[in-house]
């Protein structure tokens, strides 16, 4: 009995777990759900294992047996809720065996307290690719004297709104095509914000979201290839400073689909694993073929710890796709489900978006099971006449008394089914198990975008739409009246579109205004700027004959993401950034003419 306390007290504090203690009796107590699910097919060889349910300090004693590894021991620690934990085995399993997990717990699909799932077999990672640059056309980029550095996209804008849109514009250019990053736009397509992504990489899915209580930005970074990513999620505040990063667990990599932080502050994020499985029953398949593993994690931020897995494999066949595996000449594995979107549902469950299926699938937020499906090949809806969509991306649940989805239908992936995308909106009758389409935006001039695309819902119900693989940026009112439309200069495009409110500062300190001077033949131009300030109402020049004797000399309105301000001669000038009030939110170094 002594040592059975001992090891409560270690695990509690997260430092040890004995390997194969005597056989404890479950105890009745509160549900313990466990990740791998129990049976788990495709389980990673460097799975935690994550108990959610039970704060650590009733874990208890944990057994962790590979049928070919044999005995685990390794480290439990807590998540930052205090409501479970996570065994963090110090090797790693075995391809293809099965692990056997006994505890004291209530373990739901457990049996007293012991439950298996198998290790998949994985075949290597996903070949990236460098990003490619669009073809160079005039007034694809802008430049500026005080940032030489900053080189975006240009946005042009050929609908502008009548009235004042209610935030700025969030995208993420991906082909340059000399630099490429999260970007700010204005509803004038002027630059507020850029931070360049180092040459190869991509930014996707740049927002505005809430993490602690605060508005941040969020988007993922890395490299991608197959139509995947290989990178990380970032969190950076009003200030553009990074204050936290999420990556995959299990020795994943976070994928650039989906990054969302909850209400309980984790973060919902898509990731992938290539394994070798059974696709003979596809036509093309073959017995031991690559197929990726669709996978959807619930991430504590805090800690990094695993809270919860869902993966394809484990509740959608390889025969539910709607495309066929690669050519054996390509390197590309066999994307079947291809998750593109996770949501959260009025009552805590997901909705997931499996751009390769056409389906849209409810799932437990507990379990991982599927509740119901949305289209595709097995619908537990059926759709009204003039309900479609295909390859769908960015599922959305809108609040509403009804049930409302709203996605945007490619109609195009490998190849076209239909001649337009469009956003779609959907009415579900939960009741009667029926769907119907309420609501279509297309583009005019029709356009079909074989990846990507966004609908983001306003407060007022109008729809926000961006257009994915093709360069267009617009917003319709709830009748589908073009209200607002935009496109990058040149071929480009971002994999989502939003419009959201914004204010951001950064700190002087760190990242103070920029200026650039420029001697003409009447004086001096002084080019300001402040990379992301959105609160600058206005420029004050200071000049002076030394660095250190500087006066104000002159004072302009701000005019876009650079002000360009004509003074006297002086031979040293800097600026100083003022908001409405007339106070000075940061002031540049000294600058000599040019």
């Amino acid at each position: 009995m002594r040592s059975l306390t001992l090891a409560c007290v270690l695990t509690a504090i997260g430092v040890f777990v004995f390997v194969r203690p005597a056989p404890a009796s479950p105890r009745a107590g509160p549900r313990v759900y466990v990740f791998p699910v129990p049976g788990s097919r495709v389980a990673s060889p460097q799975s935690q294992i994550a108990l959610r349910g039970v704060p650590i300090t009733r874990i208890g004693p944990v057994t962790v047996v590979g049928s070919r590894s044999g005995a685990h021991s390794g480290t439990l620690r807590g998540d930052s809720d205090g409501r479970g934990a996570s065994f963090l085995p110090f090797t790693a399993f075995t391809p293809g065996e099965t692990v056997t997990v006994t505890t004291s717990l209530n373990v739901a699909g457990g049996s007293r307290g012991a439950f298996r799932f198998t290790v998949a077999s994985p075949a290597g990672a996903v070949p990236y690719k460098l990003g490619i640059s669009a073809p160079r056309v005039p007034g694809d980029v802008l430049a500026f004297h005080s940032r030489p550095d900053l080189r975006p996209v240009a946005v042009r804008v050929t609908h502008p709104s009548r009235h004042a849109l209610p935030g700025d514009i969030f995208v993420t250019p991906w082909y340059g095509p000399l630099e490429d990053g999260p970007m700010i736009i204005d509803s004038g397509g002027g630059l507020i914000w850029f931070s360049p992504v180092p040459a190869g990489q991509r930014a996707s899915d740049l927002e505005v979201q809430r993490y602690l209580g605060k508005p941040v930005l969020t988007w993922w970074q890395g490299l991608s290839g197959a139509g995947l990513g290989f990178g990380k999620d970032v969190i950076y505040d009003s200030s553009y400073r990074q204050i936290a990063t999420v990556n995959a667990a299990n020795g994943f990599p976070a994928d650039l689909h989906e990054f969302e932080i909850t209400p309980q502050n984790t973060a919902l994020i898509t990731t992938y694993q290539p394994v070798y499985w059974d696709a003979s029953g596809v036509p093309g398949g073959k017995k031991r073929q690559i197929v990726v593993d669709s996978v959807v994690q619930e991430i504590d931020i805090p800690t990094g710890l695993l809270l919860y897995q869902w993966d394809s494999l484990d509740h959608v066949p390889v025969t539910d796709s709607y495309v066929r595996p690669p050519p054996a000449r390509t390197s590309d594995p066999f994307d079947y489900f291809h998750v593109n979107s996770v949501d959260v549902d009025r009552d805590g469950n997901l909705i997931v978006s499996g751009r390769n299926t056409w389906t849209i699938y409810k799932v437990d937020r507990h379990t991982g099971a599927v509740i119901w499906r949305l289209g595709g090949a097995h619908s537990s809806f059926k759709l009204a006449p003039r309900t479609y969509w295909a390859f769908q991306h960015d599922v959305r649940v809108q609040a509403h008394n009804d049930l409302y989805i709203t996605l945007f239908d490619n109609e195009a992936g490998l190849y076209g089914v239909r001649r337009q995308s469009g956003a779609v909106k959907l009415r579900l009758d939960l009741k009667h198990m029926t769907a119907t389409q309420v609501h279509r935006d297309s583009h005019s001039p029709p356009t079909l975008a074989p990846f990507a695309g966004d609908v983001q819902q306003l407060p007022d119900h109008d729809d926000f739409v961006g257009w994915g693989a093709r360069p267009y940026i617009s917003e319709y009112s709830t009748s589908g009246r073009l209200l607002y439309d935009a496109h990058f200069v040149g071929a480009n495009a971002s994999y989502r579109a939003y419009l959201e409110p914004w204010r951001g500062q950064p700190d002087p300190s760190v990242s103070p205004p920029n200026v650039a001077v420029a001697s003409t033949r009447h004086g001096l131009v002084v080019y300001a700027s402040w990379n992301g300030a959105t609160d600058v109402s206005s420029w004050r020049v200071l000049g002076g004959q030394t660095a250190t004797a500087l006066h104000p000399v002159a004072t302009s309105r701000r005019a876009g993401f650079e002000t360009a301000i004509s003074t006297g001669r002086y031979a040293d000038v800097a600026v100083q950034a003022l908001d409405a009030a007339r106070h000075v939110l940061g002031q540049s170094g000294a600058q000599s003419p040019s």
